[in-house]
């Protein structure tokens, strides 16, 4: 566990179908109130996870700088702002939702626990993670197998994907220095 001396970077994935154009700086906002953000990928529109018949996600990447351990990361901190934003977790796993954030790699740790996986197993199956994670640590080796994720990913199809360059440019003049 990271001391409150230490500081650790990690990577967040952020999305959000509902109002996203709002709900992704509010919650990169409320981020930076718990450390700076260092960096931010470009946003892409994707198609909904769960199936036609809700808008399209706008997903992408931020990487942070914290004192908090994987744990506090996740659960008190990126759930909380969930919360603020009116995330509704009870409506299902494929449901749209106001933001998503999820914890996908903290330091060069690999953690297993039941409700604490990292790196986000999520990584190696979803592009718009995988790729955006590329473009903001292109030398990035998985702290799990070893291996670069630029060999991973690689191969992973980018149908689909649309980025949205003016959001992107927006967000990181607003938030990265």
């Amino acid at each position: 566990m990271a001391s409150k001396a230490e500081r650790t970077t990690a990577c967040v994935g952020i999305g959000s179908n509902i109002a996203p154009e709002t709900n992704i700086p509010a919650a990169l906002e409320l981020l930076a109130g718990h450390g700076p953000i260092l960096a931010l990928s470009t946003f892409y529109w994707t198609p909904p996870l769960g199936g036609p018949g809700q808008p399209e996600y706008l997903n992408g990447v931020c990487v942070t700088e914290t004192s908090r351990s994987p744990r506090e990361l996740k659960f008190g901190v990126l759930r909380s702002i969930e919360q603020r934003l009116r995330r509704d977790r009870s409506a299902g796993k494929w449901a749209p939702r106001t933001i998503d954030l999820d914890l996908l790699l903290y330091g060069d740790r690999a953690v297993e626990e039941p409700d604490l996986v990292i790196p986000d197993p999520d990584i190696r199956s979803r592009p718009f993670l995988a790729l955006s994670l590329l473009e903001v640590a292109p030398e990035l080796i998985m702290p799990d197998t070893g291996l670069p994720l630029a060999i991973e990913a690689g191969s992973m199809d980018r149908e689909g994907m649309k980025p949205d360059e003016d959001f992107s440019r927006r967000l990181n003049a607003r938030f990265t220095s």
